[in-house]
């Protein structure tokens, strides 16, 4: 079978707004990586043990010997994995088509191939072509992608032919402070005090491993044992992991992406000093993005319990085939007992997408992720004075949150209702996000050190570490994870739920809303959830 006559589902590909052709592939020899992943064996099996996993994790569930139970890493292999017919007909195609088999993975259920554009494409039925755009240039491509018959319905996702930019880091730098003012660090806080106003239980993280994910930049190993020496804390150990060939790689500038990188590992080392940190360093495509977490998640030997993510995009730039082959690996993080902490955009009820319309911001969407949304707290003599929704009109800054159009209503959201701005609700037809908040306003933001200057950070990319670092310190306390937390969570009235303030279209009301979810976090309730 050679004929390419089944447009995969869901590959359907759009020009990137903003965006412009300057040519085609046809003649460029380079070689390049692209990743297919197959279906999962049972899947069904699976879906019927997830669903059991989470209706377990209901408080009012009674637990019985039949009860399901998290999987290890191997248990997990043995009984999920890639089938090797299916594997074996994936490298069959590639041989048709002169593609070399680079690595085949059955645990995450990922081939990877190397070829050339036109190789690509006669093997995919695609036209690939140069574009431009101000995030950078890419290779991309419009329409589907085709499969021969013997591989419809075995391959579910093929990423990499399209490498356009797919997610931003979600953190903004406090705007430059008056020239009057003496600490350039005023009015923000330190991890430290965040985990003291957050009643943060007592805990170091130790024997448990937060995975961190990067689509760039990188960490300076000085900075960081400065960084956590001014604490009076040790370096925690931080070990960098390469996917598909990325790596640490600190650019030198405070505004690149190394400020997340720094941010991320500042924040999650200071809430958990004992915990190791493996950082995911991956391109920033859907394939880079989707396999760094899959790799993250089947780590075996690294085996985070807890991973933190701080980019994403808008839910309307990813194709439904890469919406839900990541969101496929966020369940096998249910099944292994693995928090993901995402966060929830730093744009609004808009998301950054300037078509008058809501969106949210993928990953944070899926409802195996916990989204973490954005807040503006004050504080004063160790006790939190107020706390709202973070909105900064000025420098249109705002938590990210609303209502999926990709994923149903998940059980732990329904009889739910989002509030508008002008009041009006709106009972929940899809996934509601965020889950929970923390503090994000630049203008209260995280004390960091980023190339040997101390800045203030803020974004919703500050809250997923938090979420994380508190996650670590409560596993390592009780020598149990939390998991998939949003069944214990939503009915458990354990974060400090805020109240005024909006996002944009959406307004902060009494329990859960589409700005902040249920709350910043109340830590000693959070880790009673696992008593």
């Amino acid at each position: 079978m050679t004929d390419n006559k089944h447009a995969l589902p869901g590959s359907d590909r759009k020009e990137l707004p903003g965006s412009s052709c300057t040519g085609p592939l046809e003649d460029d020899n380079e070689r390049f990586d692209v990743s297919l992943i197959v279906r999962r064996p049972d899947a069904a099996g699976f879906q019927q043990h997830i669903s059991s996993l989470c209706q377990s994790r209901n408080p009012d569930a009674k637990v019985t010997p039949s009860s399901p139970a998290l999987l290890s890493r191997e248990e997990y292999a043995r009984r999920f994995a890639a089938s090797l017919e299916d594997v074996s007909k994936v490298r069959e195609f590639a041989h048709r088509h002169q593609l070399r088999v680079v690595s085949e993975n059955r645990v995450t259920r990922t081939v990877i191939l190397s070829g050339t554009a036109r190789q690509f494409m006669a093997a995919f039925g695609v036209r690939l072509q140069h574009y431009q755009h101000a995030s950078g240039n890419f290779r991309g491509r419009t329409g589907a992608i085709h499969l021969p018959a013997d591989l419809a319905g075995i391959v579910t996702a093929v990423l990499g032919l399209d490498n356009r930019p797919q997610a931003r880091a979600h953190f903004r730098f406090r705007p430059p402070i008056r020239p009057a003012a003496k600490d350039p660090t005023s009015g923000s806080y330190t991890p430290l005090e965040l985990a003291a106003l957050y009643d943060f239980a007592p805990g170091d993280g130790a024997k448990q491993c937060v995975g961190i994910i990067e689509l760039g930049g990188g960490y300076d190993e000085t900075d960081l044992q400065n960084f956590f020496s001014s604490l009076g804390l040790p370096s925690p150990a931080v070990n960098a992991v390469s996917v598909d060939g990325g790596k640490n790689s600190p650019s030198g500038g405070a505004d690149s992406a190394d400020g997340e990188v720094m941010l991320d590992i500042e924040v999650v080392g200071a809430l958990a000093p004992q915990a190791k940190l493996a950082v995911y360093f991956a391109g920033n495509s859907d394939q880079g993005f989707i396999n760094a977490v899959n790799n993250a998640i089947h780590d075996t030997a690294n085996r985070p319990s807890v991973i933190s993510i701080s980019w994403g995009g808008p839910e309307s730039s990813w194709t439904a085939q890469s919406l839900d082959a990541f969101d496929d690996v966020l369940q096998s993080a249910v099944a292994l007992g693995v928090t993901v902490c995402v966060a929830s955009g730093d744009s609004g009820s808009s998301d950054g997408v300037n078509d008058g319309a809501d969106h949210v911001d993928f990953p944070a969407s899926s409802p195996y992720a916990l989204a973490c949304g954005g807040t503006r707290l004050n504080a004063g003599k160790g006790a939190i004075k107020t706390e709202t929704v973070w909105n900064d009109g000025e420098q249109g800054g705002a938590g990210g949150g609303g209502i999926s159009t990709h994923f149903p209503l998940p059980g732990w959201q329904k009889s739910l209702k989002a509030v508008r701005t002008g009041g009006k609700q709106a009972t929940l037809a899809h996934r509601g996000v965020p889950d929970v908040a923390g503090n994000a306003d630049p203008e209260t933001g995280y004390k960091v050190l980023v190339h040997g200057q101390w800045t203030v950070v803020g974004g919703t990319s500050a809250v997923a570490p938090l979420w994380a670092g508190l996650i670590a310190r409560v596993n390592g306390a009780a020598g149990k994870t939390l998991g998939y937390m949003q069944p214990l969570l939503y009915p458990a009235g354990a974060c400090r739920d805020v109240t005024q303030g909006n996002n944009g279209d959406f307004a902060a009301a009494s329990g859960w809303d589409a700005c902040t979810g249920l709350g910043s976090p109340d830590g000693k309730k959070i880790a009673a959830l696992l008593d």
